[in-house]
C-alpha cells in the first residue's frame, strides 16, 4: 500500500500493562495499515487488545515500542501540547463509556471540540444542533446527559466525534446500546460523514449486524492481528469525493 495513501500505519506495536507487579501484554507486535477513505473494523474476543490499539492510534495511550503514524505524524514523539492540538484538529473518538460532561446539555457536549478549536460558542452550539439532528436527537438538544437513555447518550457521543469533521474517527462499540434500526442509521451516517478520500474510520465492534459497512475487517487475538479480510459483502453507497 502506498504510504502517501495511508491514514494510519502501525508497525510492530507493543504495549505492556503493569498491573500490581504482573505484566500483561495487550499488544504484541501489531502491524496494521489503514487507508484514506477506508472503514476498518477491529473484531475479536474481549481482552484481545482492540481498545488498546485504537487508544494508541488516537494518541490516548503511548506504545512501549514499535511505531504508529497517523497522517504521516509520529504521535509518540510529539510534545504533549502538540499532541493535544493534533488530536483536537484531526481525531474524533467515540468512547464506549460515552464520557459526556453531566453538567452540560447535549448540544453543549457536542460543541466542545469546536470550542477547543477556537470556534465562537454560539456558532459551535448551532453546528452541534445540526449534527444532533443528523443522529435523530433534534428534540433533545437541551437535555442533560442524565436525562438521556443509554442509546441517546451514545448518539450524543457520536455527534461529538463528528462535529469538527476530523480526518480520523475512532469508535469503540458505537452501536452497542442501539437497536438494530438506529444502529444502521448511525452507521450510514458515519460512512456518509466520515468516508472521503482524505479521511478514515476505525471501529471496534462485536456487533455482527454492522460488519457489512466495513471495507476491511481485522481480526485480533492475544494482542496480534490474526487476519485482515476484504469485506466483499459490504455495499459501498458512498462516492468518495
Amino acid at each position: 500500500m502506498n504510504p502517501s495513501s495511508l491514514a494510519v500505519r502501525c508497525q510492530n506495536v507493543i504495549k505492556v500493562y503493569d498491573t500490581g507487579g504482573q505484566k500483561v501484554t495487550a499488544l504484541n507486535g501489531v502491524n496494521l495499515d489503514i487507508a484514506m477513505g477506508e472503514l476498518m473494523m477491529l473484531v475479536g474476543p474481549s481482552g484481545c487488545g482492540k481498545t488498546t490499539l485504537i487508544s494508541v492510534i488516537a494518541g490516548i495511550l503511548d506504545q512501549d515500542s514499535g511505531y504508529c503514524e497517523v497522517f504521516g505524524e509520529d504521535l509518540l514523539n510529539m510534545s504533549n501540547q502538540r499532541k493535544l492540538a493534533f488530536r483536537a484538529r484531526n481525531i474524533g473518538f467515540v468512547f464506549q463509556a460515552f464520557n459526556l460532561l453531566p453538567a452540560l446539555s447535549a448540544a453543549e457536549n457536542v460543541s466542545v471540540p469546536l470550542i477547543i478549536n477556537g470556534m465562537k460558542r454560539s456558532d459551535a452550539e448551532r453546528k452541534a444542533i445540526t449534527v444532533l439532528e443528523q443522529v435523530g436527537l433534534g428534540e433533545r438538544v437541551t437535555a442533560l446527559s442524565s436525562e438521556l437513555s443509554g442509546g441517546q447518550q451514545q448518539r450524543v457521543a457520536i455527534a461529538r466525534a463528528l462535529v469538527h469533521s476530523p480526518k480520523l474517527i475512532v469508535c469503540d462499540e458505537p452501536t452497542s446500546s442501539l437497536d438494530h434500526e438506529t444502529g444502521r442509521n448511525v452507521m450510514t451516517l458515519l460512512k456518509e460523514v466520515a468516508l472521503h478520500k482524505d479521511r478514515a474510520l476505525v471501529i471496534v465492534t462485536h456487533d455482527a449486524r454492522i460488519f457489512e459497512f466495513a471495507d476491511r475487517i481485522a481480526e485480533m487475538d492475544d494482542g496480534h492481528i490474526v487476519e485482515v479480510k476484504e469485506n466483499y459483502s459490504a455495499v459501498r453507497k458512498i462516492e468518495h469525493g
